[in-house]
């Protein structure tokens, strides 16, 4: 039977504020009150429609607390110094630009509806591209179209600024996911994000705000901080429950918390969560419960990915082996990314099962894919085969590996990215 939802009223108020309370690691208002040794209605203040200046003393604690300047919190400085407690009109998204300050509306330079869709256009263009592109030519791109967007939200009202919002979120989001997954930055992957899921706070799209703060939760899995990506993923389910959400999106949340506690060591709990996963994708979603055009990234061969992956952590060799190979004869032709960690993965199965031989055939078959296109978390799932051939590395396939995977092109490569 299809799973019913009820959606929930969208929020209001200073959502970039509470988007980076979100993601700094404070999950309520009460949480963040405590830090900077406040009341919990200041800071419910702060985080309404038309948040009041903060007093100088708060001033300094919320930059160094949320790691952001006061203008990328949604507080605008008030017209007039006579009046410092004045409360001043709630900004537009300046600082997600890169800018200081976003140009003033006029009645010159307010933008058609049509700019929305114009806007829209380059994105899922973007989106596509990022399955064939090489992702240093990409990014550039990408950012720069979403920084075009920040300036367009200045000139633009209503259901066209939300719009454009949403997909400035959406270009925020492609960056930070070729920082993270392809560039192996997540420093700057996570500062990526959080504007990502400001943007979509300002275009009031809480199914995009989930996705963003689930991709949130992959960097602090990935440094073994299983708490705050708890966190993360408790606050991307509570903004799907705003949706409604489609089963495949809820699945796809399910498989990123089965990868956080895969990394943690709970494998058990990562695979009783695919195997809900599973369970939704089956019972599947009403008409009315739409997949995200944007959820182009995951499927049911993508959830058998992420199944294959850990059980191949939890020692479920056989099992994991199986998996693995459905999905590599299931992937489409276009997949050539997953296709080099689904080798790396079946590489990573025959080293733990003792066949050498077997697991330096899928990391070379991974090492022609990277040739081909590159992607970082392919490369680094070769790179663990091979420190766990180390008992190996006197025998013929592994030198021959080594031969490969320490070449000029592929050393050179690795080490520019």
């Amino acid at each position: 039977m299809p799973i019913r939802r009820c959606s929930v009223p969208e929020p209001t108020g200073n959502t970039r504020l509470r988007a980076a309370r979100i993601a700094a690691g404070y999950p309520s208002q009460q949480a963040l009150a405590t830090a900077l040794g406040v009341g919990v209605r200041q800071v419910r203040r702060w985080e309404s429609d038309a948040p009041p200046w903060p007093h100088p003393d708060l001033q300094q604690a919320l930059v160094a607390t949320l790691g952001l300047s006061l203008g990328d919190l949604g507080f605008s400085v008030p017209g007039g110094r006579d009046h410092p407690d004045s409360t001043p009109r709630r900004p537009t998204l300046a600082a997600l630009s890169g800018h200081a300050t976003v140009p003033t509306q006029t009645p010159g330079a307010v933008q058609p509806a049509s700019v929305a869709g114009d806007f829209e256009a380059v994105t899922r263009a973007h989106r596509r591209l990022y399955w064939s592109v090489a992702p240093a030519t990409l990014h550039p791109a990408v950012l720069a179209h979403a920084t075009l967007g920040c300036a367009l939200l200045s000139e633009t009202a209503g259901q066209t600024r939300r719009a454009v919002a949403a997909a400035v979120a959406e270009s925020y989001l492609l960056a930070g996911r070729i920082e993270f997954f392809d560039m192996r930055e997540p420093d700057r992957a996570s500062a990526t994000l959080l504007r990502a899921l400001q943007a979509a706070g300002e275009g009031h799209d809480s199914l995009l705000g989930a996705a963003v703060l689930a991709h949130m939760a992959f960097v602090p899995a990935w440094a073994g901080d299983r708490g705050t990506a708890v966190e993360r993923m408790t606050a991307a389910r509570t903004y799907a429950r705003r949706g409604p959400a489609s089963a495949e999106l809820l699945a796809w949340l399910d498989a990123v918390e089965a990868e956080c506690e895969t990394r943690g060591g709970n494998t058990r709990t990562g695979l009783h969560l695919l195997g809900h996963a599973e369970d939704l994708l089956a019972a599947g979603s009403e008409d009315r419960y739409k997949t995200p055009e944007w959820l182009d990234w995951f499927s049911a061969v993508r959830l058998a990915a992420f199944k294959g992956n850990t059980q191949l952590k939890a020692g479920h060799l056989p099992q994991a082996r199986t998996t693995l190979l459905g999905v590599l004869q299931a992937l489409p032709a276009t997949e050539d990314k997953q296709r080099t960690v689904i080798l790396g993965d079946l590489a990573a199965v025959e080293t733990a099962a003792g066949n050498p031989e077997e697991a330096c055939r899928y990391a070379l078959l991974a090492l022609d894919q990277l040739a081909l296109t590159w992607y970082a978390t392919g490369m680094d799932r070769i790179t663990e085969v091979r420190r766990s051939l180390a008992p190996h590395q006197h025998e013929q396939c592994v030198r021959e590996l080594d031969d490969r995977l320490y070449g000029w092109a592929t050393t050179v490569s690795a080490l520019a990215r």
